[in-house]
């Protein structure tokens, strides 16, 4: 019983065999706390969301702009029959039903002036904007000739000028719209719908529109957050945006005229022209306005890559690391027979896993690059001067440090690249894998197989 014990503990002790399902099995062991870790930026990640939605929410979610509309009621009339008790017989009688038309304007520009900054609550940050918006253009005379309707019928004056917004709550003065000679305030009109309504009192003077073009202008201030955009309703939209942000993307149905459009540390600039024959709807609507968001198009404030984003990526590389670093380990024990303890490769590995927990932490109060030298500087130096007395040997201990500083460097610059991270990232991973196998070649396998 005692030399099976024996030739069990020799085996430990002595096979490469088990010395590589014992750092096999180690790895494994090490991915409980790596997944903690894991969950960990995950929660921060999602309570960083969680107060940004917060601040965002209390400044002025996004903004989309829909309008001016101009709303006409008219009226039509359906037959009833009433039965006459006197005669006996059914009278009819004709009952008028009022309706709204909705036409859009023949031309509309936008100017916007979009200015950005930061919004702080303890360790998070948002950031917001404030949006000036002039508006104009002209109205053409309104066509009822699709619906046959008597002259007499049209409600001229009950009409009113529309304006929809996705965030009243963010508008910052009293919206008013001058057309003709005329001025007049916005108030609003609450809904259920997704776009908030902001509707004028009666027109004057609107006989002119049968005539002539009739001229608006209006301005409005928003505040908002991440999103700017504008349903193109006339029959010719013309927007230009500027702004000081340095990181936006074009969204929505409509991209910007490459002519003109400029983007830089300082800010941006971008025009859209968008016609009538681009959009999927025309320039007016009976009985009911569509939500017509669908079609808008604008730009959103994106905030580059937060440091949880990298610091999550960057986890996703810990398997590897592990791997590769106890790997290192392993060949300089089975090449030298220098004896390595699991509880020694042990804790190599959760001096790894602490890395990600040392990254997160101070990320959140220093930049991500600051903080990826700090942990990889504190987590290098601790497993060289660990290996140092482990190894007892410099040449091996230089080694551990340049195989741990070439990796970590290696993520460094996977996590920093975009459109070329997947590239790379093979590439360096081909060259690791080459290297291993130009190194474990010089083992004497055979030998160790036959001793197994």
């Amino acid at each position: 019983m005692t030399s099976q014990k024996q030739k069990i503990g020799n085996w430990f002790k002595n096979s490469i065999t088990a010395k590589m399902i014992t750092v096999g099995f180690l790895i494994l062991i090490l991915l409980i706390p790596l997944g903690f870790v894991g969950d960990l930026i995950r929660e921060r990640g999602y309570r960083q969301t969680e107060v940004v939605e917060e601040i965002n929410t209390k400044w002025g979610k996004e903004v989309v702009v829909y309008g001016p509309i101009l709303k006409v009621p008219y009226q039509t009339y359906i037959e009833e029959k009433v039965f006459d008790e006197k005669t006996k017989t059914f009278l009819k009688t004709l009952k008028a039903q009022k309706h709204n038309a909705y036409f859009f304007p023949g031309e509309l520009n936008i100017d916007s002036k979009v200015k950005t900054q930061p919004l702080e609550r303890g360790i998070y940050e948002s950031v917001v904007y404030t949006a000036m918006l002039k508006m104009d253009g002209k109205f053409i005379n309104p066509d009822f000739s699709s619906k046959e309707i008597n002259k007499e019928d049209i409600l001229w004056d009950k009409a009113t000028l529309l304006f929809k917004t996705s965030n009243l709550k963010g508008i910052r003065n009293t919206i008013q719209v001058k057309s003709g000679e005329e001025t007049y305030d916005l108030k609003p009109k609450f809904d259920n719908s997704f776009m908030n309504t902001l509707e004028s009192g009666f027109l004057k003077n609107l006989d002119e529109l049968q005539k002539q073009p009739l001229a608006f202008e209006s301005n409005l201030e928003v505040n908002g957050s991440h999103n700017l955009q504008f349903v193109p309703v006339g029959k010719e939209t013309q927007v230009f945006m500027k702004s000081n942000w340095h990181s936006p993307s074009f969204n929505g149905n409509f991209l910007p005229d490459t002519e003109g459009k400029k983007i830089s540390p300082d800010g941006f600039e971008a025009k859209w022209k968008v016609l009538e024959t681009n959009r999927k709807f025309g320039q007016y609507f009976f009985d009911t306005l569509p939500d017509l968001s669908q079609s808008s198009f604008g730009t959103a404030f994106l905030v580059p890559v937060d440091d949880y984003q990298k610091t999550s990526r960057t986890s996703k590389y810990g398997l590897m690391i592990i791997g590769l670093t106890l790997l290192v380990f392993l060949l300089i024990q089975i090449s030298s027979k220098i004896a390595i303890h699991p509880f020694q490769y042990l804790m190599i590995g959760l001096a790894l896993v602490m890395f990600y927990t040392l990254l997160i932490s101070i990320s959140e109060h220093k930049n991500y690059l600051f903080a990826y030298l700090v942990s990889g500087t504190a987590v290098v130096s601790l497993i060289t001067l660990y290996s140092r007395s482990i190894l007892k040997n410099l040449k091996f201990t230089l080694l551990i440090f340049g195989s741990m500083l070439s990796l970590y460097t290696f993520i460094f610059v996977i996590i920093q690249l975009e459109d070329y991270a997947l590239l790379v990232g093979s590439i360096g991973l081909f060259i690791i894998l080459g290297i291993i196998m130009f190194t474990s070649r010089k083992i004497d396998w055979t030998s160790a197989q036959q001793s197994d």
